[in-house]
């Protein structure tokens, strides 16, 4: 791996730190973007039910916001449980903005990533025939051991940035799909909640103290 490594020239540290960077929100987004963590099932069904015993205290809201991002939401929307409809949920919505931008963390950067490890692999690439044509106007033809060095460089460096990038964009598009199914579910679960509130719903079963 060393070999490889300095075969590839200095080009191979930023891409082995992207690679690094890379496999780190991977691995932390698998974690925080499950779906049993960001939307509890049953949630609104049961704070229905703390709602109807009179247990939908402050003790109660602050549970539901330190247990989940969809607990974090509907609170912001029982912190007003007594005014009217609209005003649920607007306090909804604003607490759903900055619950999405916690969801999507880190997604830019894997973004980014995968956008320049190609172009750091090209510029391994440029590198690397620069230094073939160098050997050859300095040296001529005479001996394909000093024109190996540049070409092996080239190569790797490309290889080593495709095999970065291709997974980063494969698991850059799958989380932000998976963000745009938890939040589709998060707003469902919200409106259901306003639903419950005002009577216009009845709440689900499966709900537990």
């Amino acid at each position: 791996m060393l070999e490889l490594i300095r075969s590839g020239g200095w080009i191979m540290w930023p891409l082995l730190l992207c690679s690094v960077v890379a496999v780190a929100i991977i691995a932390e987004r698998f974690w925080s973007l499950r779906p049993s963590r960001v939307v509890p099932p049953h949630l609104v069904a049961r704070i229905w039910h703390w709602q109807g015993q009179g247990k939908l205290d402050n003790r109660r809201l602050a549970e539901l916001r330190e247990g989940s991002p969809l607990g974090r939401v509907l609170a912001a929307g029982l912190v007003n449980l007594h005014h009217d409809r609209e005003v649920m949920k607007e306090s909804i919505e604003e607490a759903g903005r900055q619950v999405v931008l916690e969801l999507e963390r880190f997604l830019n950067t894997l973004g980014t990533i995968a956008s320049i490890t190609p172009l750091l692999g090209l510029l391994g690439t440029v590198i690397g025939m620069i230094k073939v044509f160098a050997t050859i106007t300095s040296a001529g033809l005479g001996d394909p051991s000093e024109l190996a060095g540049g070409i092996s460089e080239a190569l790797i460096t490309t290889a080593t940035g495709l095999a970065i990038a291709i997974p980063s964009l494969m698991f850059y598009r799958y989380f932000r799909g998976r963000v745009d199914e938890l939040v589709l579910r998060m707003e469902e679960e919200a409106l259901k909640l306003v639903e419950v509130i005002h009577g216009e719903r009845e709440p689900e079963e499966g709900a537990t103290a």
